[in-house]
């Protein structure tokens, strides 16, 4: 009898932690993409007058509506900058942000930041290192952001570079760190790969595609 229940609670548990493997990876990403939906239509759907929402003219709210509006304007803010129009008109922007020296900075930092993760540029897998941190001979993957402030490199004969580190299983959050260049390993995988290394906790990084 005591066999019996062992093997049924056995039994059970692994279909537990089955069920629990599936179900947890869709309820967060329906989670995460209803925040998503909810903040981008109250951000935009509150910048519209009473009498052009949809509200008014079709007696409802239109879910997600928000968010095609925040893609189409991201769209044409892309296809902008790739004209000379677009482009003087992004470079007269940032030069009214460099005269506000708060701004300046925090947009520097974002742009500089950001630029680490979403490019275009076929390369950008070059941009994914391994650190040796927090101890010797423990590695951390982590971004190459860039080189250091000139401050900071003024006071070293090498090049030294900005690399952030970000957490597992929420990429999102980390710390940002100084390191020689040199002491940087360049790894072979897209920022795509590394981001889903980094979620999953290194149980499923087979390379995609």
């Amino acid at each position: 009898m005591n066999k019996f229940w062992h093997s049924l609670g056995t039994l059970f548990k692994r279909y537990f932690v089955s069920g629990l493997l599936v179900i947890i990876p869709v309820i967060g990403t329906v989670w995460i993409l209803k925040i998503i939906i909810v903040y981008a239509d109250n951000m935009f759907m509150g910048l519209l007058p009473e009498g052009a929402q949809p509200r008014s003219w079709l007696g409802y709210d239109i879910p997600g509506l928000g968010l095609f509006v925040t893609i189409g304007i991201i769209l044409l803010v892309g296809v902008a900058t790739r004209l000379y129009v677009g482009r003087k008109l992004v470079h007269l922007g940032e030069y009214f942000i460099s005269k506000v020296p708060v701004g300046r900075s925090i947009y520097k930092s974002f742009k500089q930041f950001l630029g680490a993760f979403v490019s275009d540029d076929e390369k950008k897998h070059r941009r994914v290192v391994a650190v040796e941190y927090p101890r010797r001979d423990c590695y951390m993957v982590g971004f190459m952001v860039g080189p250091v402030q000139p401050a900071v490199q003024a006071k070293f004969d090498e090049p030294w570079v900005s690399v952030f580190l970000p957490t597992s299983p929420n990429p999102t959050s980390g710390f940002m760190i100084s390191v020689p260049e040199k002491e940087t390993i360049q790894l072979p995988i897209s920022t795509d790969q590394a981001f889903k290394y980094i979620i999953s906790g290194s149980i499923d990084h087979t390379p995609s595609g």
